[in-house]
């Protein structure tokens, strides 16, 4: 076999790693890193902040610099609106420095992570159900860090998009005279949520599905 193609093939590869641009950053330290993050996440460029942080992460890993840059990671993805990308840093970040004095800021920023994607109350609340996860987590394991209280408004606010998720699908079913489907929605109105706006309204349909059913359900009367 004419091996003369593959040695061609072999240099040329080691010619064109040769001319690959060097990273202009490859010789700063650690502290230079990050510095230049620092000061790009203060002129809100959070995309450049990112990149320096994440060279600080990977080329430093046991600097002291190090926790810093994970954590301005996250923070970069959420303030670019990136907030799956957000979400999983906050959560490595939890994972590896599980005693970390800033692990409650960390879990509130879980939780505004997917606050920050509810939806209207026709869609989905998945967004609401995990932001309440995240700020009873805060709630329960954190409850005097300051934290804990900026997050009671939100996580209130989460259910109130649930109820009036429960609600919206029960007055559909009622409209289309599914009663029982209605009756069910409308109780866990009032079941699972305290009041937060919609337990009266939930009420006036709970009364009225149930008068229909009873009359659905009655013997017919005799002529």
């Amino acid at each position: 076999m004419n091996k003369l193609p593959i040695i061609i093939l072999f240099l040329a590869a080691l010619s064109l790693a040769g001319c690959a641009p060097r990273d202009p950053d490859i010789e700063k330290p650690a502290h230079e890193l990050a510095a230049n993050g620092t000061e790009a996440f203060k002129e809100r460029d959070y995309k450049d902040a990112v990149k320096y942080f994440e060279k600080l992460r990977d080329w430093y890993p046991f600097s002291k610099y190090a926790k810093l840059a994970e954590l301005k990671i996250a923070d970069a993805h959420y303030h670019l609106g990136e907030y799956e990308e957000a979400v999983m840093a906050y959560e490595e970040f939890v994972e590896l420095h599980p005693k970390n004095e800033a692990i409650p800021y960390v879990i509130y920023q879980i939780g505004l992570c997917h606050y920050e994607q509810l939806d209207t109350v026709d869609r989905d609340q998945t967004s609401a159900k995990r932001a309440i996860g995240a700020f009873n987590r805060l709630m329960k394991n954190y409850p005097q860090d300051p934290h804990a209280n900026k997050a009671q408004e939100l996580y209130r606010l989460c259910l109130k998009s649930m109820a009036e998720h429960d609600l919206y699908v029960g007055l559909f079913y009622y409209k289309t005279k599914h009663y029982e489907a209605a009756l069910y929605r409308f109780q866990a109105v009032v079941r699972q949520y305290p009041d937060v706006g919609a337990h009266q309204t939930a009420l006036r349909y709970i009364a009225a599905c149930e008068t229909i059913i009873a009359e659905l359900d009655a013997p017919p009367k005799k002529k």
